[in-house]
């Protein structure tokens, strides 16, 4: 008897655990995207296809956070990393193609979608 109720207790914590994962998981989904965009700077890169291109964006306090703020074109271009470094956040992004791509960040408090900053990058790709 003392063995089965172990085997039951077992069982109970691992379904109780599963089903915490899977409301915590669909909580954090997906963020609300970001709203319009400020006015702010926009700069222009070229490079030919396989290379790869790093934005980096400073670091900013309060909770708040940059985030991409339109759909890139993954035909051209598309992100393989991202990290902080020093003071900067830095996303980088592989050349996939010719083409031309717009990466537009917005500055937000944690997810919410009003953006208080904006920087824009044009990427050119040659093949």
């Amino acid at each position: 008897m003392h063995r089965r109720r172990k085997r039951v207790f077992a069982l109970a914590a691992f379904a109780a655990l599963t089903v915490s994962a899977v409301f915590a998981s669909a909580g954090s989904a997906s963020a609300p995207p970001v709203g319009p965009l400020p006015p702010g700077p926009t700069a222009a890169i070229q490079t030919r296809a396989g290379e790869l291109v790093a934005f980096a964006l400073p670091v900013r306090s309060n909770g708040r956070v940059w985030r991409i703020a339109n759909t890139v074109n993954a035909k051209v271009i598309r992100e393989v990393s991202e990290g902080d470094l020093g003071n900067q956040v830095v996303l980088v992004f592989k050349a996939m193609g010719a083409g031309k791509a717009t990466v537009a960040f917005g500055l937000t408090r944690g997810e919410r979608s009003a953006a208080s900053e904006s920087r824009r990058f044009v990427v050119s790709v040659r093949s």
